[in-house]
């Protein structure tokens, strides 16, 4: 075990680079599965892409599942490396995998029993109804390998290599994009096989990223290893990776919780309308968690010199940081400002969509900046062990705030006020997750004045 771990000595700056970008595009990469999907699908139909919009939610909360054990596992193991406990992240990372591939079976079941009576509840257009469960029917097998390869791949992140866990992902989506129009259209010795297709498509892409995964994993330069020798389950350990992943897994799964109020405000209005934002916020998730990839590469950082008792170099690291995830939130947003009609064209919007579409891009594109801010404030209390705040600022992101607001909102402005309130629940947590983060410094400044007394 290394005594000068480059978390401990390394410029910070150089640092966040390093450990950022690499799951940067990782998550660049995760979150293009179903932006890939809709595009093709958009080609068959609006219906079709209405199918795969609705599908979104439950997508959704199954990768949010697969974030909340790769993150509780990636911060444990982080933080017993930087204590040089080796056989307690060894021990971490069979866990791991075994909460992988339990959880993983669990949720491929759910999904194709709850699929049903919950698109039953969006649409009583036939056509789309059964164009969603052929989709989520093949999707739902996407579980297990998606669960196990973002485990291992947090797992390789946690020691320090970022790079390694990015080209196993960039292997399953470059499957996943090849496969899409060959089976969707049928093409050469393919059959056609239409929406069904695109999800056949997914689940092999992720399928080879487990496979890779794993290879890597086994690798005999890796700092962490699957300890069979002596290992047994540990209900502590068990609870820790659940506790220190929930903040990353409510911000996912809340995403999905969300999509699916915003579909129950817009079935009142049109299939067009759910299409849209089905459409949208797939470009939205790969901005934002792209962003969110980075600072998942700041986590560990923060973590290690936290484990370690460094706090200027976990303050460095936040600082850091912030600067990197403002810059690429206004780059974010003014791509959206400039181009909603070349983005809406990779759907094949309908001039339908595009007459209320373009100016919704840009009313809910101002949300971005306090989105990215808000996040680097709840993993900073992620990384320091203080759940609770952190949990609370993405309650109020995407489900506290903005489901009331939006209720407001509608009712004075009709479909407006849904595109209106997302930028206001945003800066409206922002403005509290600030003051969470002030009222936590303060009270580290008093008790470090109080250990020097």
């Amino acid at each position: 075990m290394q005594t000068n771990n480059k978390m401990a000595v390394a410029p910070v700056g150089k640092l966040i680079w390093q450990m950022s970008i690499p799951p940067l595009i990782s998550m660049f990469l995760q979150y293009s599965y179903n932006l890939i999907d809709s595009a093709f699908v958009a080609r068959l139909s609006e219906n079709a892409l209405t199918a795969v919009s609705l599908s979104f939610p439950i997508t959704t909360l199954m990768n949010a599942a697969s974030i909340w054990i790769g993150v509780g596992v990636n911060v444990l193991i982080a933080g017993y490396l930087g204590q040089k406990k080796q056989d307690e992240a060894n021990t971490t990372v069979t866990h791991g995998l075994l909460l992988a591939f339990g959880i993983g079976a669990l949720l491929n079941l759910l999904s194709l029993l709850i699929m049903k009576p919950y698109f039953r509840t969006f649409t009583n257009n036939e056509e789309i109804y059964q164009l969603s469960i052929a989709y989520m029917s093949v999707c739902s097998f996407m579980q297990i390998p998606n669960m196990v390869h973002i485990a291992i791949q947090k797992m390789i992140q946690a020691t320090g290599n970022m790079v390694a866990p990015m080209w196993f992902q960039i292997a399953g989506v470059a499957v996943n994009f090849v496969f899409d129009p060959i089976l969707i259209f049928g093409i050469g010795i393919f059959p056609t096989m239409g929406i069904r297709g695109a999800a056949v498509a997914t689940v092999a892409g992720y399928l080879l990223s487990m496979i890779l995964a794993f290879v890597l994993l086994l690798g005999k330069k890796q700092k962490v290893r699957i300890k069979i020798k002596g290992f047994r389950l540990q209900k502590r350990l068990i609870g820790r990776i659940f506790a220190l992943g929930l903040p990353s897994f409510i911000m996912n799964a809340l995403s999905s919780f969300m999509v699916t109020f915003v579909n129950l405000f817009l079935v009142a209005y049109s299939d067009t309308a759910i299409a849209f934002f089905g459409a949208y916020f797939k470009v939205q998730q790969l901005i934002v968690m792209t962003v969110n990839g980075l600072i998942q590469g700041c986590l560990p950082v923060m973590r290690f010199n936290y484990g370690a008792g460094n706090s200027e170099r976990l303050h460095a690291a936040f600082r850091y940081g912030t600067a990197l995830v403002t810059g690429m939130m206004i780059l974010g947003t003014l791509a959206i400002l400039l181009f909603p009609a070349q983005i809406l064209g990779l759907f094949t919007a309908s001039e339908a969509m595009r007459s209320f579409g373009i100016s919704a891009m840009r009313i809910m594109a101002a949300s971005y900046l306090f989105c990215g801010l808000s996040t680097m404030i709840s993993t900073y209390f992620q990384a320091t062990e203080q759940l609770m705040p952190s949990m609370l600022i993405q309650l109020l992101r995407q489900l506290l705030l903005l489901i009331p607001f939006m209720w407001c909102l509608e009712k004075l402005l009709k479909i407006t006020g849904i595109w209106l309130s997302f930028p206001v629940a945003e800066a409206t947590t922002f403005v509290l997750a600030f003051l969470l983060f002030q009222a936590g410094k303060r009270k580290e400044a008093l008790c470090g004045d109080a250990k020097t007394q």
